[in-house]
């Protein structure tokens, strides 16, 4: 039940022992600052390397084609290693259980774009519906190419939302044509990028559409797949050890030779990334417990002191009929009290720096440093309890002295 007199007595008490109340919560609230702070670094740099790998999806795999390095079965090093379309077909059989999404894939760099009086030079890719999810693109406007478009070989374009604000400014370009290098193609869909301003520069239109345009004999360029997710990463490593091998004994290549072949697997980085991140969370754990340890040690400390120093007015109290429950309590009470609007405080004031330096760290590899309230809250809440038992076990102590003896205390 509320007792506004006893809250009366707190505040009177905290009032007339200003300096004492200011060191408990500079104590409480500076603890709560650097674990906020700790924790929002830690986070900083996890969103940092997670946002590295959003750009594509993180079970996905790219092969492209090399020069060859060593001589084999007959043919000369030297050798250029071209795909083709039976390599699709290649691909797609031996490996139907193992692969999500695949897509081959014909890039053309530096393309002319043109839009009544705006132009600008952009990277078109030639490609199928399932690159979508490859580059983990999200249409904004419109849709993607579809397997209609590949069968038509439609002259449509799938573009980077900054393509859209640079060719057309404040206005939609969906179902407006862009001329690409004297060839007019219809706009059906704009889409977004996590992977940054890079990755909404590009421009997408069926693989058919690209291969009839800029190839020839059934060339391509390069292949792009996400593999099974139910695949673990070391299975997916094997996975890509194996299409490498069997791409390589295809095409006629020594199975040592590095150069013809080139397959970038992006599960042994998100690995590397997991692993990283595991270990990171593992040290900031650590240091926030030594934080919290530290903020549990200065709050004891000042518990017993705070308690000492009142022995006399606690003698005074018992000597007027307080009982030692209600000594007790009160001590209780001004500690939670002081640990909560302090810590509370703390926790302000890390949120706050972190806003503040937030923009500024992205050189130090720590983009949006962050903590969630439940963490702080969670250790506001140990630093009431340590305040609770701080508080409690020298106030018993104090709540059984006899008055004569608390009120000769020196």
């Amino acid at each position: 039940m509320f007792d506004l007199d006893r809250w009366r007595e707190i505040f009177q008490t905290l009032s007339k022992n200003k300096l004492r109340t200011a060191l408990s919560g500079f104590t409480i609230a500076f603890a709560i600052l650097l674990f906020t702070l700790l924790f929002g670094m830690g986070n900083g740099l996890k969103h940092f390397f997670e946002r590295e790998f959003s750009g594509d999806a993180m079970n996905s795999v790219y092969i492209n084609s090399g020069i060859t390095t060593k001589p084999y079965k007959g043919f000369q090093s030297g050798r250029r290693i071209q795909f083709r379309n039976d390599d699709t077909k290649f691909i797609n059989e031996k490996f139907e259980e193992d692969i999500a999404f695949f897509s081959p894939n014909i890039q053309r760099n530096n393309v002319l774009a043109i839009y009544k009086g705006n132009q600008n030079r952009y990277t078109v890719r030639g490609v199928y519906p399932d690159y979508q999810p490859l580059e983990s693109a999200v249409i904004e406007k419109g849709r993607f190419i579809s397997f209609l478009d590949l069968k038509k070989r439609a002259k449509v374009l799938a573009i980077g939302r900054l393509v859209e604000e640079d060719l057309f400014g404040n206005k939609s370009a969906l179902g407006k044509n862009i001329n690409l290098d004297g060839i007019s193609y219809q706009v059906v869909g704009v889409f977004s990028d996590p992977g940054g301003d890079n990755d909404e520069r590009f421009i997408y239109t069926p693989f058919t559409t690209a291969q009839g345009m800029y190839r020839e004999n059934d060339e391509l360029d390069y292949f792009g797949l996400t593999y099974n997710p139910k695949l673990s990463v070391d299975q997916a490593l094997s996975f890509t050890s194996m299409l490498t091998k069997m791409l390589k004994e295809k095409h006629g290549v020594d199975p040592r030779d590095q150069g013809a072949l080139r397959v970038r697997n992006y599960a042994e980085g998100a690995k590397n990334v997991q692993q990283f991140i595991m270990v990171l969370n593992v040290i900031i754990l650590f240091i926030g417990i030594g934080t919290l340890i530290a903020g549990v040690i200065g709050i004891s400390n000042i518990m017993v002191y705070i308690v000492k120093e009142r022995t006399k007015e606690l003698g005074i109290r018992k000597a007027l009929g307080a009982t030692p429950k209600s000594i007790i309590s009160m001590i209780m009470q001004e500690s939670i009290f002081v640990t909560a609007i302090a810590g509370y405080l703390g926790l302000m004031m890390g949120v706050f720096v972190l806003k503040g330096i937030g923009d500024n760290l992205e050189k130090y590899f720590i983009v949006n440093p962050s903590v969630e309230t439940y963490v702080v809250v969670g250790a506001t809440i140990v630093l009431i309890v340590a305040g609770t038992i701080a508080g409690y076990i020298p106030a018993t102590r104090a709540a059984r002295i006899k008055p004569i003896v608390a009120l000769n205390d020196e």
